[in-house]
């Protein structure tokens, strides 16, 4: 009978023949039963006691747990890289098992001591990594990792090494296959954009859902539309984007000024398709969140390859009709967009994530089980989710940023608000007719300010109103985010509005004003106050009474709820944020009524802006004045409606 030798090599306990070459891998049962059972034979080769042979090594009783790890590696580009091992676990003892699986011995040396594995450990790691899709150890891509997390092993703890935010990489496959340049894409994107873009197309091609929850105005819009535009160069349509009604009009403008070759349809109001076939046509429709549940037969009957929730917390309630119909719309892809996925408690983000990836989280009973409304829940739910939320900051990417970030958000009226529009108009012409000059207009921007202006009522003033029901999801995510906001009006009455009922959607939050009624010795108490409180706060302006000298460097976001007709003091205004002394980007909004005098002022502003950068002009008497005015008398928000 040949004779073995027994060694240490890479870990293991082999035999080798009397030249040193490795003969055989024995089992931990075979070393065990040599060293403890006095077995002098393995496979037809004669053997001494282990310990006898090898020096300095004890032999132990007690096997070694294995886990699998999922190894931080280089990051590349911001973008963290994670690969998969085996590793063997006893109290304070670990060792990583680097080899292939198949080359894997069920034992190893830590130390000085031999340890054997768990009985049948290996063979459950090997079924967990063929569910898996996993042939080795090494680098593993996002699609099996989530899978990893998914399996529900009695005996194989799956452990996250360190555990730190996760931002998944593509895999090497993937990465290797995305092209930066995409077809039919109109404009120019910034470096943190082009890292989005291809972060969403990994999570595409690994057939995931995700979160993209970019800080309000990093362009989370352009970024899908890159995707969009992606998938129709390789055939794979039609795209739904389901939004809030306010912003449906700007998603439609966004799409024909970056996307033009895309054919892009709006599904709302009473001339709307009633046939799935007219929507299969488009590369993209955008519809509502209500306007989807009064049509969800139709929206079921298409296979969407992509289907984006905008302002996605509007389906933080799992039990809301717009909930249930959005998750059963068909869709390949899935991808909710919100800044602010969780807003009450971590069950907004399973019902969002119940979206993106139906099932990954359990049902609602056993998530909210297993995770309380507690930082500790939090904590263990952090890498289970983040893989697949893409969360920037603007302060994290201020160097790819321009100092100053314009957000124009185009709004609609609804029917009702367009017939008390043009009810106003018509009176305008009647009494004024070819003399109307700017007074004439007030009646009519008062009105896009909020109808209760014109008409003061009782009740929520958000219901009424698609500009304070946007300006509210705008606040939102400021508030969540502890920031400041300065919002301008010209209207003192929208200032007192305003003033009365953000607190009753934002309790506790620091709101105060300045305007004609604030004494002028008293407006730098304010402003100090502002600057310097803590959290997050409002301060609602006048642009004229506060629309220059005031320094407020402690609001980085700019809300102007209705345009001003002088370009000049729109701009003085926003320069109260945006000045010396601010160390961050500043976001400014401007909400704006399609087809009305505010669309006509924002032509204006933009027309003007650079003749008036450094002046304040008032009224000129020039013609292109007198045409503007004709303009907004003449626009109306019933397309194709002629004057008598």
């Amino acid at each position: 009978m040949t004779k073995g030798k027994w060694i240490i090599d890479e870990s293991v306990v082999r035999l080798a023949d009397d030249n040193g070459q490795i003969i055989l891998t024995p089992t931990s049962d075979e070393i065990y039963n040599a060293e403890f059972g006095y077995k002098t034979e393995i496979r037809g080769y004669s053997v001494t006691l282990p310990s006898e042979t090898i020096e300095n090594i004890k032999f132990s009783k007690y096997p070694l747990d294995l886990e699998i790890w999922v190894i931080e590696n280089e990051k590349e580009e911001n973008i963290k890289a994670y690969s998969c091992y085996i590793a063997a676990r006893k109290t304070d003892k670990e060792i990583l098992v680097s080899r292939p699986l198949s080359r894997t011995a069920d034992h190893c040396v830590v130390g000085a001591v031999w340890y054997p594995f768990v009985r049948g450990a290996l063979d459950e790691i090997r079924k967990i990594f063929n569910e898996c899709g996993i042939t080795g150890t090494g680098n593993i891509s996002l699609r099996q990792y989530f899978f990893l997390l998914k399996n529900n092993s009695d005996t194989i703890t799956i452990r996250i090494k360190p555990r730190t935010k996760l931002i998944f990489p593509p895999s090497e496959s993937v990465s290797s296959a995305i092209d930066e340049n995409i077809p039919g894409f109109n404009g120019s994107l910034y470096p943190y954009q082009v890292t989005g873009y291809k972060w969403l197309r990994m999570i595409d091609k690994e057939n995931l859902g995700c979160i993209l929850a970019d800080e309000m105005g990093l362009g989370k819009t352009i970024q899908i539309i890159c995707l969009i535009l992606a998938n129709t160069s390789e055939n794979r349509k039609p795209a739904l984007i389901i939004a809030p009604a306010t912003l449906l009009e700007n998603w439609y403008r966004e799409l024909n000024r970056f996307a033009p070759g895309l054919s892009v349809t709006i599904h709302r109001g009473p001339e709307r398709t009633g046939f799935y076939t007219d929507l299969s046509q488009y590369d993209i429709t955008v519809t509502s969140y209500d306007t989807m549940i009064r049509d969800i037969a139709i929206f079921r009957m298409i296979r969407w390859d992509i289907v984006v929730l905008d302002e996605a917390q509007a389906i933080k309630t799992p039990e809301a009709m717009r909930t249930m119909a959005s998750k059963s719309l068909v869709r390949r892809l899935s991808i909710a967009v919100t800044g602010t996925p969780v807003e009450n408690s971590l069950t907004d983000l399973w019902s969002i994530f119940d979206f993106i990836l139906p099932g990954f989280l359990g049902d609602k009973e056993e998530f909210e089980r297993k995770y309380d409304d507690s930082k500790r829940s939090a904590s263990e739910l952090e890498p289970l989710v983040s893989p697949i939320i893409l969360r920037r900051k603007v302060s994290e990417v201020a160097q790819d940023l321009p100092e100053r970030i314009e957000i124009p958000q185009v709004l609609q009226f609804p029917p009702e608000l367009k017939t008390g529009y043009e009810t106003i108009r018509r009176n305008i012409i009647l009494e004024y007719g070819p003399a109307a000059g700017l007074v004439s207009l007030i009646k009519l921007r008062m009105f896009c300010t909020h109808p209760f202006l014109i008409n003061p009522g009782k009740g929520n003033p958000a219901v009424i109103s698609p500009k304070y029901q946007r300006l509210l999801e705008i606040l939102g995510e400021i508030v969540e985010n502890e920031e400041k906001v300065l919002i301008f009006s010209s209207f003192t009455d929208m200032i007192t509005l305003l003033m009365e009922d953000i607190p009753n959607h934002f309790p506790g939050i620091y709101t105060n004003q300045i305007d004609g009624r604030i004494p002028v010795e008293a407006r730098q108490g304010i402003v100090d106050e502002f600057n310097n409180y803590p959290g997050a706060g409002v301060l609602l302006l006048n642009p004229k009474a506060a629309g220059t000298g005031l320094n407020l460097t402690g609001a980085n976001h700019v809300i102007h709820f209705n345009p001003e007709w002088n370009p000049a003091v729109e701009d003085q205004a926003s320069a109260r944020a945006y000045r010396r002394g601010q160390k961050r980007p500043v976001t400014i909004h401007r909400l704006i009524y399609l087809d009305t005098v505010e669309e006509i002022i924002n032509e204006r502003l933009e027309r003007k802006r650079d003749i008036f950068q450094e002046v304040v002009v008032g009224t000129t008497g020039k013609a292109d004045e007198y045409q503007d005015i004709a303009r907004a008398l003449e626009i109306t928000p019933f397309k194709g409606d002629t004057d008598d």
